[in-house]
C-alpha cells in the first residue's frame, strides 16, 4: 500500500513529479504536471527513494513554514506611546493589556529586590519583536485558510547576519496545489 493510482509521487531520478496513473507489473506510470508521461520500473520504488504526498493529501492540512527577517537594530523596549498605539490594533488590544498585567505584577512581586525601574534593562519590558509576533500569531489564528486543529506558531530562530528570523510554521486548511501556493 506504499503507491497507488491517485498518489501524488516524486521521484527525481526518473523525472517523475505528478499523478500515479497506473500500477502493473512492468510498470508505474505517472503523469507529471506538465502532461509528460513518466514510466518508472517497479522495482525502482522499492530500491530507491520517492516522495509520496497522499499523506499529506489525507491529513488536515499542508504545511507551511517561513521566516521574516528582522533587522536587530530596529529592536526596542516599546514606550507607553508605542504600546497606547498597539493597543488600538484589534488582533493586539488583548495582548497588550494582559502583558501590561503581567508585568505589574512582576514589578509588585520584586520590589523587595531592589530593583531600579527607572532602568530599561532591569526587570520585565514589551519589545517591538515581541509585540510584532504576538500580531503575527494572532493573524495566523484569525485566518480561516489556517487549520487551526495543527500546530500554528510564530517563533524566534537564532539571529544570523541577515537579521533575526521570525519562522512562521502553521498548517494550510487548503491542499490543492495552485490554491496552496496563494495562502503561503
Amino acid at each position: 500500500n506504499m503507491l497507488r493510482v491517485g498518489d501524488w509521487i516524486q521521484m527525481p531520478k526518473y523525472g517523475a513529479d505528478g499523478t500515479v496513473i497506473e500500477v502493473t507489473l512492468n510498470t508505474v506510470k505517472v503523469r507529471n504536471w506538465d502532461n509528460t508521461i513518466t514510466t518508472i520500473p517497479p522495482y525502482a520504488l522499492v530500491s530507491d527513494s520517492f516522495q509520496n504526498w497522499r499523506g499529506m493529501q489525507e491529513s488536515g492540512g499542508r504545511r507551511i513554514k517561513r521566516s521574516i527577517r528582522i533587522d536587530m537594530n530596529s529592536v526596542k523596549f516599546c514606550t507607553p506611546e508605542m504600546l497606547a498605539k498597539y493597543k488600538k490594533i484589534q488582533l493586539l488590544k488583548d495582548y497588550i493589556e494582559e502583558r501590561a498585567v503581567e508585568i505589574a505584577y512582576y514589578i509588585i512581586e520584586h520590589k523587595e529586590h531592589g530593583i531600579d525601574n527607572s532602568i530599561l534593562v532591569n526587570g520585565r519590558r514589551q519589545t517591538n519583536l515581541g509585540v510584532f509576533r504576538a500580531y503575527l500569531t494572532n493573524y495566523l489564528k484569525s485566518l480561516p485558510t489556517v487549520n487551526q486543529d495543527l500546530t500554528c506558531m510564530v517563533r524566534q530562530l537564532q539571529p544570523t547576519e541577515q537579521g533575526i528570523p521570525l519562522e512562521l510554521y502553521f498548517f494550510s486548511a487548503i491542499k490543492a496545489w495552485v490554491p496552496y501556493e496563494g495562502v503561503q
